[in-house]
């Protein structure tokens, strides 16, 4: 006997083609664990029968289970480029649509920081994301099959003849798809879980941290384990193996590396000390139905995205514009990139939203800057874009 390590632990996430069905993983579906809380339990119900006794008397097999968990991922490279990225499934369950690949395209001359010229019809619709020289930059505008305007400038024009980087984009949807969350530890004779069926109520992008992170907080249908696997449970006939052990080979991004865009017409912010995105899908699952134990789906609410901005003050344009913004409710742009080379970038794009009076803050020598949950808006499932390059 020896205790469990707490840095002896796996995490893999898998898309379900249907909810509470195991998906199938492999070594590629791995994402980082840094920490994870899981609550299961039984419904809290109260007994009013007369026993004659104040001794409670226990509650009966069959009542409602929940299940609820909070996760803690950092962001990591993407190695293989053919394939969507390893946090994809996560991404997918918290966003709605499918992920899109696009396998890049060779840029022709008259190509400018803003304004993209291809050689070939480039396959890009608005809101894809495109990646040159280490940067990671969304389509405002398609003007023909061969041109298009990014959101924001490059830092220098992608060089006529190469070919911009092959790039994954995940945009918002109504209806929310769901995952399987895999959790191995070693030794192999450790309890191992999984959890079917989860749905992501809130996904949370931290930036300047010691690395990138991810948090995903949501419900599962179900907790299963292998110590008390029963045949059926989460579609399955045994509970899974893990795919074979590798060392650890991914890359993780320092939280310190990256760009922040912002303005109506967007400007780079270079005194950024903190900053965060978060989704909220306010999530309800189908419990309440006659006849069953478990959730049978999940239903998604009102859809919030909400921006937390810190940065120092100081006395250029961008940051007079930003506070006149606000002055005005005047719409802005913000667009969040993480990382700084091809391969170990993502990209969070809020096309627009109207910022509140920022909170001065001269509690240090420097002035703070604070924009708090300064939420984004838009038409039809456009409030937000998050990419990977």
């Amino acid at each position: 006997m020896s205790y469990i390590l707490s840095n002896a632990n796996r995490w893999y996430c898998a898309q379900e083609s249907t909810y509470g069905q195991v998906g199938a993983i492999t070594e590629a579906n791995q994402i980082p664990a840094v920490g994870m809380k899981v609550q299961h339990q039984r419904q809290k119900s109260q007994r009013r029968d007369k026993t004659g006794t104040r001794t409670w008397a226990g509650l009966p097999e069959g009542l409602r289970r929940s299940t609820t968990f909070d996760a803690t991922s950092y962001m990591r490279d993407w190695s293989d480029p053919t394939v969507l990225p390893p946090h994809g499934p996560m991404i997918e369950a918290a966003m709605g649509a499918p992920g899109l690949l696009w396998e890049g395209a060779t840029v022709s001359t008259g190509t400018t920081q803003s304004t993209i010229y291809f050689v070939t019809a480039h396959g890009l619709t608005p809101g894809q994301a495109v990646v040159s020289a280490g940067e990671i930059r969304f389509v405002a505008a398609v003007i023909t099959p061969q041109v298009v305007v990014v959101n924001a400038p490059f830092s220098v024009p992608p060089v006529a003849g190469v070919p911009l980087s092959a790039t994954a984009t995940y945009r918002l949807a109504t209806q929310l798809p769901s995952v399987s969350l895999f959790d191995y530890w070693d030794p192999a004779g450790a309890v191992q879980r999984l959890m079917p069926g989860v749905g992501i109520d809130r996904m949370n992008v931290a930036m300047n941290g010691d690395f990138h992170q991810l948090e995903f907080r949501g419900m599962a249908q179900d907790l299963v384990d292998s110590a008390s696997f029963q045949a059926g449970q989460g579609g399955l006939a045994s509970f899974p193996a893990e795919p074979a052990a590798a060392p650890v080979d991914y890359g993780l991004i320092p939280g310190n590396l990256g760009q922040a865009w912002v303005g109506a017409i967007p400007n780079q912010m270079l005194t950024v000390t903190q900053a965060s995105v978060e989704l909220r899908n306010n999530l309800a699952p189908r419990e309440r139905e006659y006849g069953s134990i478990l959730p049978l789906a999940i239903a998604p609410g009102a859809r919030e995205v909400n921006m937390t901005l810190e940065f120092f003050s100081t006395d250029d344009s961008a940051t007079t514009a930003l506070y006149q913004a606000a002055r005005q409710q005047s719409p802005v742009s913000v667009m969040f990139q993480l990382g700084q080379t091809a391969g170990q970038l993502m990209g969070v794009y809020l096309k627009s939203m109207i910022p509140d009076v920022p909170q001065f803050d001269d509690a240090e020598t420097r002035l703070r800057w604070q924009f708090r949950d300064t939420q984004a808006q838009g038409t039809a499932d456009d409030e937000l874009v998050v990419a990977f390059g």
